[in-house]
């Protein structure tokens, strides 16, 4: 829902003034993925304006696939789309659609515009076609086969479609204006032979529409009033509205550009992102290093945190990068405010409370979460814990000083206060154990003898833990713009993207961890249960987010 506190922007702009004007009765918008790749943190900020201005003017928003090149497109990639849009809490109208629904339609209407003299089978080779295309400063030249006859052009268009013609020897072109200053007038594409099958027409065509010819016609057919794209295509909007106007389509859509979402320390090219599966530098689409929807939705960031980014964004008519920090921002938020806590210890050091019976077990209770009513959990506290190797020192220090040291006192989280008396080294001469000692009378309350510790540490029972793995991540590149210019992206690939934890130590309430919550873990950030990697006898968390970005310097 938008907020009435902001300004409207262009496009609500238009769209309630074609309201009050009786120009539209519904508003209609539509959100087109070609599924050739899975969806992107860019593809998040076009689904939630699209959806978004339906929901707001009381309109219809599609989904409709745009799958005219089955080289590249596959079902998975469909499915995929399906699932992030739902994910984000958005419902289309009716039932998905796809291009390939307006095959014989698209087919049909290339032949009244062969038969109006307004398109023509060219034989121009790929090659020919940019050398006859002219440049952004000299005019194109007309093909030798412009004036061919309508009806020559329509039995070689048949033959194309029936695969009786080799690939690329023949296209059918519109016939436009090759002198135009806008080079996607001069004598655009319209069909390509393809003789590949497609992921839901099988065989059935030899030849499919190219996306300039078949969006406009596909809004129209939908009844799509507002159609909404990113500015790499206003120079095809006259191409677009070309189409509309030549042909008898049952309504007139209109284009409208804004400035896509580019963020920083990110590559958000399907084509590079699929690159980097491919050769991999990551091991899926949904990689949780990845700035896909469906990687984020593994790492555990909520669906609502992306939308309020996305709801906070411009929508303008230019470009502009926006810095992953502010993402970043919306994602601590939201977790900070309704992410349930627990306890998991990343780094175990056993600690052993020598005043303890071994056989002592206490059930210790903490809330779910400091200020939400989610009830409380239980935390077996017994002679054995673990605490993180990283809260104790071997010696004093005051820049230690909140840590656990012999002679020393620290509090266990939701627990007691405990003193460090010594420990046990290995042969490596690492320290393997912590004797300590628990000071009488502290849950909840200071030492009677007033010596308060100086810090808090989590901890979980030796006894009574879960066992898991925890992948800590980082930023995929370490670089701002890791393809500007001429750069190389994969040279700007963070080595220290993915850090793999085993043998960590989880409080026992993460046994029956869901995946679809995220957690933190106090101390140490959020985390979630990974869905792919997990199993009953292997639990592994993921890493969403750090209570705080280590980047802070970088960013600034």
């Amino acid at each position: 829902m938008a907020d009435e506190s902001k300004p409207l922007n262009f496009i609500q702009q238009t769209i309630t003034r074609d309201l009050a004007e009786g120009v539209v009765d519904k508003v209609v918008t539509r959100f087109p993925p070609e599924p050739n790749g899975y969806l992107h943190i860019g593809h998040a900020k076009s689904i939630c304006l699209n959806f978004g201005l339906a929901e707001q003017f009381g309109g219809d928003c599609n989904l409709r696939f745009d799958d005219t090149n089955p080289e590249k497109e596959e079902d998975e990639y469909v499915q995929a789309i399906i699932e992030d849009v739902q994910w984000l809490g958005f419902q289309w109208s009716g039932d998905v659609r796809y291009a390939s629904d307006y095959f014989g339609q698209l087919y049909d209407w290339a032949k009244y515009l062969v038969q109006e003299g307004k398109a023509y089978v060219c034989e121009l080779n790929a090659e020919q076609m940019r050398e006859y295309r002219g440049t952004l400063t000299e005019p194109g030249k007309n093909s030798p086969f412009r004036e061919r006859p309508a009806d020559e052009s329509l039995t070689l268009l048949e033959q194309m479609k029936k695969g009786d013609v080799d690939e690329g020897s023949m296209t059918l072109r519109a016939k436009i204006d090759m002198a135009s200053p806008n080079v996607s007038l001069r004598d655009p594409v319209m069909y390509r032979i393809k003789k590949v099958p497609h992921h839901r027409t099988g065989d059935q065509w030899n030849i499919y529409p190219a996306y300039d010819f078949a969006h406009g016609q596909e809004d129209a057919i939908e009844g799509v009033t507002h159609s909404v794209c990113t500015l790499e295509f206003a120079s095809n909007r006259p191409l677009y509205d070309w189409f509309v106007e030549n042909l008898p389509v049952p309504s007139t859509p209109h284009q409208y550009e804004f400035g896509r979402l580019n963020l920083n320390y990110s590559v958000t090219s399907k084509r590079k992102l699929k690159q980097l599966v491919d050769e991999g530098h990551v091991v899926s689409w949904d990689d949780p290093r990845m700035p896909t929807i469906s990687g984020m939705r593994r790492r555990g960031v909520p669906a609502v945190a992306i939308r309020h980014f996305c709801d906070s964004l411009a929508v303008a008519k230019t470009d502009g990068v926006v810095d992953i920090s502010q993402l970043e921002h919306f994602i601590r938020d939201e977790l900070n405010k309704n992410a349930p806590r627990a306890m998991t210890v990343l780094r175990p050091l056993k600690v052993v409370i020598s005043n303890l019976p071994e056989d002592h077990l206490e059930q210790l209770t903490a809330p779910q979460h400091p200020e939400l009513d989610m009830g409380n959990r239980t935390l077996p506290f017994t002679r054995e814990i673990y605490i993180d190797t990283e809260d104790f020192k071997e010696e004093y220090s005051k820049k230690f000083k909140k840590k656990l040291t012999p002679g020393k006192r620290i509090r266990l989280r939701n627990g007691y206060v405990i003193e460090a008396d010594d420990y046990v080294k290995n042969e490596a001469g690492e320290v393997v154990q912590v004797n300590a000692s628990l000071v009488p009378d502290t849950l909840g309350k200071d030492p009677a003898d007033e010596i308060k510790p100086k810090g808090v540490v989590h901890w979980v029972s030796v006894q009574h833990c879960v066992d898991c793995e925890v992948h800590l991540y980082d930023r995929l590149f370490n670089d701002p713009a890791p393809d500007a210019g001429d750069k190389n992206f994969l040279d700007a690939i963070n080595p220290a993207s993915l850090q793999v934890m085993t043998g960590c130590k989880a409080e026992q309430s993460l046994a029956d961890a869901e995946e679809s919550t995220t957690y933190q873990f106090e101390r140490e950030g959020y985390f979630c249960k990974d869905r792919k990697n997990s199993s009953a006898e292997k639990r592994v968390f993921n890493q969403t987010i750090a209570l705080r970005s280590v980047w802070v310097e970088a960013d600034t």
